[in-house]
């Protein structure tokens, strides 16, 4: 009686590949989308900028949102001296940004002992109680001020959530890849590695990038309002002092406070013509 030869089994549908493997490729489109949709731009130090995944009505929704929400977690400020006093020193910042980034900016002071400050988009201040301890005068105030407001003045918002978009939505193809060929423990993997990755060697130094664009944005400002841009370098070294410690500079996203002192000074010198024009000109804040 003649064998009949055995049939092999049909087999399974790779009915996880397929979609982990559809995934991947939904992804890729939106990744595609997102970057049609955004633009490069330079800054006003020459640097070059990715913007754009959010509108600038977007961003100042946002701005908006994080500036209420802090008035929801810390109290303000009853001190009438130093609302003014803060009011003073972002007026005279504000009227040297450019046209479309003036007007009448939202200044507010936050009771926290911490020596702290930051700016929104759409025109939103805040400084902690804390850092009238470390900022000994309006110029000191205003270098802090100044480097806040930097970050808004250079789209540093912008970039940041257009670098966050995209990689996290590289990472989340990558987790998509990995598990389409090789299952879902690796793609988890793949994912929590991307994203330890993009936070140490492209995120981290990214915001660091801005931190010192900041420094020097702000540190022109200042000067071209009126307030001594020698003064920032007091201004860090107080900072110095007033820090029990910090992270390494490689792991942090402000530069290192020895090194930011001496790019301060050096640019000091080369402000000066520029803050003595401002001052001969009539811009001489008197804030306190």
């Amino acid at each position: 009686m003649r064998s009949i030869p055995s049939q092999s089994q049909p087999r399974e549908p790779r009915t996880h590949q397929t979609r982990t493997s559809a995934r991947a490729l939904v992804l890729s489109a939106f990744i595609a989308a997102l970057v049609a949709g955004c633009a490069t731009t330079t800054s006003s130090t020459g640097r070059t900028q990715y913007v754009g995944a959010v509108s600038q009505q977007e961003l100042e929704q946002l701005g908006a949102q994080a500036f209420e929400q802090t008035r929801k977690e810390k109290p303000l400020s009853q001190d009438a001296r130093q609302n003014a006093y803060l009011r003073c020193v972002v007026d005279a910042l504000v009227a040297e940004l450019p046209d479309g980034q003036r007007g009448r900016w939202e200044a507010a002071v936050f009771v926290d002992k911490s020596p702290n400050a930051f700016a929104l988009p759409g025109g939103k201040v805040g400084v902690y109680t804390g850092l009238f301890d470390v900022a000994k005068n309006q110029h000191q105030l205003a270098a802090v001020v100044g480097h806040e407001i930097g970050h808004v003045r250079e789209r540093h918002h912008d970039e940041r959530v257009t670098r966050q978009a995209m990689a996290q939505l590289g990472v989340a193809v990558a987790g998509a890849a990995a598990g389409s060929r090789y299952g879902e423990g690796a793609q988890q993997t793949t994912q929590q590695l991307g994203g330890a990755a993009m936070v140490g060697l492209f995120v981290l130094p990214g915001t660091r990038a801005q931190e010192n664009e900041a420094d020097v944005v702000g540190q022109r400002l200042m000067a071209q309002a009126g307030f001594d841009p020698r003064q920032a370098v007091d201004l860090w070294q107080n900072m110095m002092a007033a820090s029990q410690s910090r992270p390494p500079e490689w792991l942090s996203t402000h530069p290192d406070p020895r090194s930011r002192i001496d790019e301060m000074r050096r640019r000091a010198d080369a402000l000066i013509p520029v803050y003595e024009q401002a001052r001969a000109n009539g811009r001489r804040p008197s804030c306190g």
